[in-house]
């Protein structure tokens, strides 16, 4: 039984396509796809196909509320940001600061790489002198971000490889990592099966 349901699901969506920009006939890479990439390729792959899972999970609520709660000021004196696809919250544009709020340190180096790519899509639309501040509210840790000359070549790379991974037919295989039980697509993957 378990198997026919697993055949259903890699049935369901591999006829998925990824959303394309009409301009360059590429994906349009937010800092979710570059966070997604560090976690996990099937994630990955999912989000870009459409299938968010985010909107059932009460981790990814808990997250919500500390973005929007831990710092109430916030939004009278920093601005809202989009630029090609991504969208910052928290623009500093007097000292040229991008805050970026998580909830816990479990995925940090994800966190790392998609605050890098905002600095890096602000570099490319000629805001230079950028440098993030990531924060961890309930944890009390915070960490200031610059972009690298090694970082920018980094990140050409992973969107390269983040375009074939979405681009794909089929899912990636399930990964097995400690992150899988905290993850918005745990059921999705590991429904029927045991961890």
């Amino acid at each position: 039984m378990w198997k026919k349901r697993k055949d259903f699901r890699t049935r369901c969506f591999k006829n998925f396509r990824v959303p394309i920009s009409e301009e360059k006939n590429k994906i349009m890479i937010t800092g979710t796809h570059i966070n997604y990439y560090h976690v996990c390729a099937r994630k990955l792959w999912l989000f870009a196909n459409g299938i968010q899972m985010e909107h059932t999970s009460e981790l990814v609520g808990e997250g919500k509320l500390i973005h929007e709660f831990a710092y109430p000021q916030r939004s009278e004196k920093y601005s809202e940001i989009e630029l090609d696809g991504i969208k910052i919250d928290y623009y500093d544009a007097k000292n040229k600061i991008v805050h970026e709020i998580k909830k816990s340190d479990k995925a940090e180096e994800a966190h790392r790489w998609q605050v890098k790519y905002y600095l890096f899509v602000l570099e490319k639309k000629g805001i230079t002198g950028v440098k993030a501040v990531l924060e961890y509210p309930t944890l009390r840790l915070r960490e200031e971000i610059e972009l690298q000359k090694e970082d920018r070549m980094y990140l050409q790379k992973i969107m390269e490889e983040i375009e074939t991974i979405c681009g794909q037919e089929t899912m990636p295989p399930r990964a097995v990592k400690k992150i899988c039980r905290t993850c918005s697509y745990y059921d999705f993957c590991w429904s029927g099966e045991e961890s």
